[in-house]
């Protein structure tokens, strides 16, 4: 990766209400193709995650719209994309398809991979479908809107996200006190981030929205206490101590690293990736074995990381998670996750990869770190990757 750029994520009904996901899209991708150096080679292809999207490819439609913008303009037309969706961690599931893209691909070039989410303007559902749908009066049938599609069958039980992992947390031990503590620690961590100019050069202005709307400046655990539980009646997950529905976009400029080493270019080197399966009524849990695999394949471990990003769909979860890690999570997020900045769901695995792109690359820090992120049906995907001059 020797780039990575990403919207402002906004709250959803707010700043970015307007726009669709290949609003958001474009304008990320014209940016990182302005951006390429000269002898980085043609752009192969385009790989967004997304979630709730309009159906068919938003990655064609987005990457054909941002061959529109003047800075790049005709670009898209020759350019082929296609859309990932591995419910939240379809923006990580992205990169690890962008990158395998990219070493089949012969010769140089450039995959641009990464994800995108509107949760404002995703469409409604419903259902039944079929002629009779069309009917009217008496004979018109009662359609019943859903709000997402199945996780899991039935059968299996297919938890909303919320209930389960509100009994992630309780089965971990995790206390309301520790999970509204770690919710404040997060937002604080955004704003303080924010206010030094810490996302500055990974945004890119998309709808007027130039920050990240979502981080509350002084919100501690006396306010996240106030909360009452919002999945049941007797659990511990809140409003306060779970991630927003938001809307962003975000993606990585992909490159061979002798393309890389030929430019002269610094960035990060994915050193392992790792997809796994797990119980779909725990599905919070996904990023532990994930992470695990991805370590193992890497040959290092957490104490080796310089900088650990998981994503904060829940504050109970990541720390039911980072028990089962035995990782401490002082190091999660150390400039504030999507507990502050927001969740857009099919973008939020490659928001993880700007932020490190940011902390190792951009800082100059250099060193190891970790993406990982878990997803609805029992699903996990992590990458380990390292600075490079």
């Amino acid at each position: 990766m020797v780039d990575a750029l990403r919207t402002p994520i906004g709250t959803a009904g707010r700043g970015l209400a307007s726009l669709t996901a290949a609003d958001l899209a474009a304008p990320v991708l014209s940016a990182l193709v302005d951006r390429l150096p000269a002898g980085a080679g043609a752009v192969h292809e385009v790989v967004l995650g997304n979630c709730m999207g309009p159906g068919g490819d938003v990655a064609r439609v987005a990457t054909l719209q941002a061959g529109l913008e003047p800075a790049t303009l005709g670009w898209g037309r020759d350019v082929p994309a296609v859309t990932v969706d591995r419910q939240c961690a379809s923006g990580l599931a992205a990169v690890v398809q962008g990158a395998a893209t990219l070493t089949a691909t012969p010769g140089p070039g450039v995959v641009l991979a990464g994800g995108v989410e509107s949760a404002s303007t995703a469409p409604w559902r419903f259902w039944p479908p079929g002629p009779d749908a069309t009917a009217s009066g008496s004979d018109a049938p009662t359609l019943q809107r859903y709000e997402r599609a199945p996780f899991a069958p039935a059968a299996l039980g297919d938890p909303d996200m919320g209930v389960a992992n509100d009994l992630l947390a309780a089965e971990a031990g995790v206390t309301r006190a520790e999970q509204d503590g770690y919710a404040a620690r997060s937002h604080a961590r955004a704003v303080a981030t924010a206010a030094a100019g810490g996302f500055d050069a990974e945004l890119v202005l998309v709808g007027g929205l130039a920050r990240d709307e979502r981080p509350r400046d002084g919100l501690g655990v006396e306010r996240l206490a106030r909360l009452r539980p919002a999945f049941r009646e007797d659990g511990t997950v809140t409003a306060g101590n779970s991630c927003g529905i938001n809307d962003g976009a975000a993606a990585a400029t992909l490159v061979t690293d002798d393309v890389r080493r030929s430019l002269g270019l610094p960035g990060l080197r994915i050193r392992s990736t790792a997809t796994v399966a797990f119980d779909p009524d725990r599905p919070g849990h996904g990023l532990v074995p994930a992470t695990r695999l991805a370590l193992e394949r890497a040959g290092v471990g957490l104490a080796d990381l310089a900088v650990v990003e998981l994503n904060e769909a829940f504050a109970g979860q990541v720390l039911a998670c980072c028990r089962a890690l035995a990782l401490d999570p002082e190091r999660v997020c150390p400039e504030g996750g999507a507990l502050a900045l927001g969740h857009p769901w099919g973008a939020s695995g490659s928001v993880l990869v700007v932020r490190l792109f940011s902390q190792l690359v951009r800082s100059g820090r250099g060193g190891l770190g970790l993406a990982a992120i878990a997803a609805g049906g029992g699903q996990g995907v992590a990458v380990v990757v390292e600075a490079v001059a």
